[in-house]
């Protein structure tokens, strides 16, 4: 995920919405090579071109939340979780 979220640093990955539409195929084969592509639109970022498959692999991560909070490395810290006793001040709205 990480990857892609960097798709608009490297200056090859970079269209305007102009060249981008103009050189659509190119674009679409650079993202299933595996280069997210990154278009603009007055000067700004707007989208980024991703292959089908890294979509997949970004949305279905190998582990699911059980298993990432077990491979943590504060996995068996112990946490106070015991709540403040007492009465809280009101607040007005």
């Amino acid at each position: 995920m990480r990857s892609l979220l960097n798709a608009c640093s490297a200056r090859t990955n970079r269209w305007t919405l102009q060249d981008a539409k103009a050189k659509f195929s190119e674009v679409v084969q650079r993202a299933v090579d595996g280069q997210p592509q990154c278009v603009s639109r007055h000067g700004k970022d707007v989208v980024v071109v991703i292959s089908y498959a890294d979509l997949s692999e970004a949305a279905n991560p190998p582990e699911n939340l059980f298993d990432f909070f077990q491979a943590s490395p504060l996995a068996g810290v112990e946490l106070d979780l015991e709540r403040a006793k007492g009465t809280f001040r009101e607040v007005e709205i």
